[in-house]
């Protein structure tokens, strides 16, 4: 038995990522706020015959444990849910409520699941290969400062990825940090044409947005163990934005 729980499946990076493993054999789960008659999800669902779906807050850590319970034994846990800034602008006009939200979610929410997880995965046989894939961001490391909210709990989450790489080695959980650069999704729709002339122009040296077929087939290895000994990794998918360049 193979399952994965995709937080965040239901859309963008976390569908195709949810689609890929579905395809490899994987059961799978996907969770999200949304409630299941949701257009998202019914579509989700339409494209991935047999995956289930749970809808779950990651802010409610109360209802971690109903969720995995219903969810049954995971032994790959994607944890891809997350939200942006509420507004884009001037980091001196940052409101508690968006930067409340980003911990929230991207950091509080995430590292709870992942905690709860991680403590059931060590009770499953060694095999198949148990593994959690944080997606992060390059937000983690390059600074925006019109939602500096964001890149603080990117920042927060991809050390959460070194700390339970660091636990959970010595039980042979594979454990990665996936940064995903500019990638075409729902969220990032709202700056489609912010992006685009600067793609073009050399922002990302590949000279594409990236789309999440491109995250989904650095996932496919990292799960399946073929990189076990390198757990702990962090994955820039991201068409070359990051390198550091003149």
């Amino acid at each position: 038995m193979i399952r994965a729980l995709i937080t965040g499946g239901q859309q963008g990076i976390g569908l195709g990522i949810a689609t890929a493993l579905r395809a490899a054999g994987w059961e799978v789960a996907i969770a999200a706020e949304l409630p299941p008659g949701a257009d998202a999800v019914q579509s989700a669902l339409a494209a991935l015959p047999g995956a289930t779906y749970h809808q779950h807050d990651l802010r409610d850590l109360a209802a971690i444990a109903t969720l995995l319970d219903a969810v049954g034994p995971v032994t790959t846990l994607i944890s891809n849910a997350g939200v942006p800034a509420m507004v884009r602008g001037d980091l001196l006009d940052m409101r508690p409520d968006s930067f409340d939200r980003c911990i929230d979610v991207n950091l509080r929410g995430t590292f709870f699941l992942a905690q709860e997880c991680a403590r059931r995965m060590l009770h499953l046989p060694a095999d198949p290969y148990r593994s959690i894939c944080f997606i992060t961001s390059v937000s983690a490391t390059m600074v925006s400062p019109d939602r500096a909210e964001y890149c603080m709990s990117k920042a927060g989450a991809a050390m959460m990825a070194q700390a339970f790489a660091a636990r959970l080695a010595p039980e042979n959980i594979g454990v990665f940090d996936i940064r995903p650069g500019i990638i075409e999704t729902p969220m990032t729709a709202p700056v489609r044409n912010r992006y685009d002339d600067r793609i073009a122009g050399g922002l990302v040296p590949a000279r594409r947005w990236g789309n999440p077929a491109d995250i989904a087939q650095t996932i496919l290895p990292l799960v399946r163990g073929d990189f076990a000994f390198a757990t702990g990794a962090i994955i820039p998918v991201d068409g070359g934005l990051s390198i550091h360049r003149l």
